[in-house]
């Protein structure tokens, strides 16, 4: 007597059967749908801020690659009069420092007259650049820097020969001073002038 045919192709369940009652699982071969977090926001993606940058961890670039978005310009080179002021100021100190050594040795030397300039010309252009005006302001500094120092030699002179002191000299005869100093000029003094300016020049472009 023959079996009853089974009628083909019978209609499955979708999902599957219920396992021990759980409704989420799945059939065979298929992953079990992710049960709701009761979160409606969980998955979402974070919310934009306004600040393109708020995502990057410190010490990240810029978007577009290498450093600082913006470089900050260089410092200005200080202004011509502050070069003019230092100009002064480094003839006032060489001028002195001058008069003291011609003045100990009761003679003037060159190379002292060329460094006094060469000191004034560097200190004002490291300072206020290559400008023309520092230049020459060096330059007129440097020649009354050695003639103040050449002054200075001879008030110590004078007080050492007339035993005296170094400043009542420069204060009770300065006329004295510039006297003995016209008339003790000669070419040598005059160059000294002279290579004081030139050195003070040729600072100026070192430092430049």
């Amino acid at each position: 007597m023959s079996q009853p045919v089974q009628p083909p192709n019978q209609p499955q369940q979708p999902y599957g059967q219920p396992v021990d009652g759980n409704p989420y699982a799945g059939g065979p071969g298929q992953g079990a749908p992710s049960a709701p977090t009761g979160n409606p926001y969980g998955q979402q993606p974070p919310a934009p801020t306004g600040n393109p940058f708020a995502g990057q961890q410190p010490g990240q670039g810029a978007p577009f690659g290498g450093g600082a978005p913006f470089t900050p310009a260089p410092p200005a080179r200080n202004s011509v009069l502050l070069g003019v002021a230092v100009a002064l100021g480094a003839a006032i100190v060489a001028g002195i420092l001058y008069g003291v050594i011609a003045g100990s040795i009761e003679r003037e030397v060159g190379y002292a007259a060329v460094g006094v300039g060469f000191l004034v010309g560097f200190a004002a252009s490291k300072v206020g650049g290559s400008n023309p005006a520092v230049i020459a302001a060096s330059a007129v500094f440097s020649i009354g820097a050695v003639y103040v120092g050449q002054l200075i030699g001879i008030s110590m002179i004078l007080a050492d020969v007339a035993q005296i002191p170094f400043s009542e000299v420069v204060g009770d005869h300065f006329d004295a001073v510039t006297k003995a100093w016209s008339q003790e000029a000669d070419f040598m003094t005059y160059l000294f002038l002279g290579l004081g300016a030139v050195a003070a020049v040729g600072g100026a472009k070192k430092a430049g």
